[in-house]
C-alpha cells in the first residue's frame, strides 16, 4: 500500500480500494465454538435470536466472492473466525487454517484485493472463561493466535486490521447498552448465564464488543500492539492497522460538554494510539446528537430510516477528516453504510458518502478504499436479522442471493473510480 496520486476525472487515487465488508460470525453460520453463540442461546438473553446459519459464507463463499468481483468491485474486507482457528486454547485447527487459505486464493481468482481482520467481535469460549477483554494475558493470546495466522496465510494478504472496532462499547456506555465496570454484569442475565456455563462469575465475563470498561480498554490497547509486533515479525512488509468505530459527534443545546468527552474518549484517544500503525481503518454510519443528559432524537424534518434512525451520509467526512488532523495515519474506510429496508435510500447514502470521501481526499487526506456494510444483510448481533445494511439481499429460507440496486451503483462508483459522481 503505496502513496498514490489521483487521476484527472476523479480525485480518488488509480489504486483505491473499492470493496464491500463482511465478519465471520454475521455470514459463515454454525459459529458455535465462539462467545456470541454462547450469549444467543443462555436463557433471558438480551439477542433478538440465534444466528443460526447465518448467510451460510462458510460453504459459500466462493461463489459470494465471485458475485462481489462481478458487480466491479476490486476488494473484498471478511474476518478470520479465531474460535475456529483456536478452538481449545494452544490447538489449532489445519482444516480451518486451509479454509481461510481457500478464501484468500478465491479472492485473487477474482481480482479482489484481501481486507483480513483477525478479530472482529468473536472470541473463543476458552478465552472468555479466563477472563476475556479484561484479562492480563489476552493480549499474549491474542498475538500468539496472530503468529500463527500471519506465518500460515500472510503469504497471501498485504493488508491486515488486527481487530474491529475495540471503541465501540464506549458509545454503546452512552447508549446505556454496555456496562462500565465488571459489577455491573452481575445484574444482566446475558452475563449471568453465560457465566453458568462457563464455570465463572458474571463480572469475570469480558467479551470484546460489550466491555465498556478502562480495563477493556488497556487490554485491547495492548493486545492491538502485541499483535501488530507478532505480524510485523513474520512478515515485516505486512501494512497492518485497526479499525476504529469513530463517530461524528454533534452537541444540541447543552450538550457540548458531552460532545467533548465522548470525542476524547471514543475517538481521539483510539486515533492517538494508531500513531505509527501502516493505516487505520474508520467507520462510521451516521451523526450522534447529544445532549447534556445523553443522546437525542432526531429533529423535526430529518430524513429517518425505517427504524426512525436519521440518516446523515456526510458523518463519514467529517470522521476521516478529523483523523487525518489527529494522526497523520493513512486512512481505509473499512465500513460505512446504512440500515433500511428501502434501498433507494442507501443509494442516495453511498452516493454522498462515497462523494464526501472524495472531497476529503481532493483536500489533501490520504484516503485508501473505501469498503461498504455490508457486502450481504447477515446477522446484527443483538438485533438479530432484522436490520438490513446488505447491498445484496439474502432469502432467510433458501439463502439465495439478490443484488439490490445499491450492489450495481456501488460496482459503477468502483468500475469508473468515483469518476461517475463528479
Amino acid at each position: 500500500m503505496t502513496t498514490m496520486t489521483a487521476t484527472a476525472a476523479t480525485p480518488f487515487p488509480e489504486d483505491f480500494l473499492w470493496g464491500a465488508a463482511t465478519a465471520s460470525h454475521q455470514v459463515e453460520g454454525g459459529n458455535t465454538n465462539n462467545d456470541c453463540w454462547l450469549y444467543e442461546h443462555v436463557p433471558n438473553t438480551m439477542f433478538a435470536e440465534s444466528s443460526g446459519d447465518a448467510c451460510d459464507h462458510f460453504t459459500r463463499y466462493r461463489s459470494d466472492i465471485a458475485l462481489l468481483a462481478s458487480l466491479g468491485l476490486n476488494s473484498y474486507r471478511f474476518s478470520l473466525e479465531w474460535s475456529r482457528i483456536e478452538p481449545a486454547e494452544g490447538e489449532f485447527s489445519a482444516v480451518a487454517i486451509e479454509h481461510y487459505r481457500d478464501m484468500l486464493r478465491a479472492c485473487h481468482e477474482h481480482g479482489l484485493t484481501p481486507l483480513v481482520t483477525y478479530h472482529h467481535f468473536t472470541s473463543p469460549a476458552w478465552l472468555i472463561a479466563r477472563g476475556g477483554w479484561e484479562d492480563a494475558s489476552t493480549p499474549d493470546l491474542f498475538a500468539r493466535y496472530c503468529r500463527v495466522v500471519t506465518d500460515e496465510l500472510g503469504d497471501l494478504f498485504d493488508i491486515a486490521c488486527t481487530m474491529n472496532e475495540p471503541n465501540l462499547s464506549v458509545l454503546l456506555a452512552e447508549m446505556g447498552l454496555a456496562e462500565t465496570s465488571p459489577a455491573q454484569r452481575l445484574g444482566n442475565p446475558t452475563w449471568q448465564g453465560a457465566a453458568r456455563a462457563l464455570g465463572t462469575t458474571a463480572d469475570k465475563v469480558a467479551g470484546f464488543q460489550l466491555a465498556a470498561t478502562e480495563e477493556a480498554f488497556e487490554v485491547a490497547a495492548e493486545a492491538h500492539r502485541q499483535a501488530r509486533r507478532a505480524i510485523k515479525e513474520v512478515r515485516p512488509e505486512m501494512q497492518v492497522g485497526w479499525t476504529l468505530a469513530n463517530t461524528d459527534f454533534h452537541a444540541a443545546p447543552g450538550g457540548e460538554q458531552r460532545v467533548a468527552r465522548m470525542n476524547e474518549d471514543n475517538n481521539l484517544r483510539y486515533l492517538r494510539l494508531s500513531e505509527g500503525d501502516d493505516f487505520v481503518g474508520l467507520q462510521t454510519y451516521n451523526r450522534t446528537v447529544l445532549g447534556p443528559d445523553g443522546p437525542v432524537p432526531p429533529e423535526d424534518g430529518a430524513v429517518l430510516n425505517q427504524g426512525g434512525e436519521e440518516i446523515w451520509p456526510w458523518a463519514i467526512g467529517a470522521v476521516v477528516r478529523q483523523a487525518w488532523e489527529t494522526v497523520k495515519v493513512p486512512i481505509i474506510v473499512t465500513e460505512n453504510g446504512l440500515n433500511t429496508e428501502d434501498d433507494t435510500q442507501r443509494v442516495d447514502f453511498l452516493r454522498t458518502a462515497v462523494t464526501e470521501v472524495g472531497r476529503a481526499i481532493a483536500d489533501g487526506v490520504d484516503v485508501r478504499g473505501y469498503m461498504c456494510w455490508s457486502a450481504m444483510d447477515n446477522f446484527e448481533w443483538i438485533f438479530g436479522y432484522g436490520p438490513k445494511f446488505g447491498i445484496i439481499a439474502v432469502d432467510r429460507v433458501t439463502q439465495e442471493r439478490r443484488p439490490k440496486p445499491s450492489a450495481h451503483v456501488l460496482g459503477e462508483i468502483a468500475r469508473t473510480n468515483g469518476a461517475v459522481l463528479f
